[in-house]
């Protein structure tokens, strides 16, 4: 049986839940996905979770849970030969997920228009809680009032 996303190949660079269990359920739908992890420490995840010897081995529960059937490796974005390597991977991937703030791509000189110009055919997928701009793009504002009610 073929499954629907084979020969679809997705960079994951996200971390801990929301973009790590994105890239379970494209990797299960058949993508080739590729866990890229910073090579200081990696996903956070892996050091959290019910079982402490589990967090303690960096395989926590939940970074296993969300993690299965995918590849790994690890690229310093901040390197200028880590930069390289990750783009010769765009060259040859259909997406790449994030879960980064807003603009950490493009501070690394990694954002979208980088990546569409070595792989015009890139999808760029940012998962955030709140946006990549807008009134709450850094997180949820804080609330000092609702319709004259205070709010703690």
């Amino acid at each position: 049986m073929t499954l629907p996303l084979a020969g679809i190949r997705i960079l994951d660079l996200s971390n801990v839940l929301a973009g790590p269990f994105c890239g379970y359920q494209l990797a299960r739908l058949g993508a080739e996905v590729i866990k890229v992890e910073n090579p200081k420490g990696g996903d956070l995840a892996r050091r959290l979770g019910a079982d402490p010897a589990m967090a303690k081995n960096l395989m926590g529960l939940s970074f296993v849970a969300v993690n299965a059937d995918k590849q790994s490796v690890a690229i310093d974005f901040k390197a200028e030969e880590g930069k390289e390597i990750f783009l010769r991977l765009v060259e040859t991937a259909d997406v790449v997920l994030e879960n980064f703030r807003p603009k950490v791509m493009e501070r690394l000189g990694l954002g979208y228009e980088v990546l569409a110009k070595r792989n015009p055919r890139i999808i760029y997928c940012a998962i955030s809680g709140f946006g990549q701009d807008g009134p709450w793009a850094a997180g949820r504002p804080t609330i000092r009032s609702f319709k004259g009610f205070p709010v703690s």
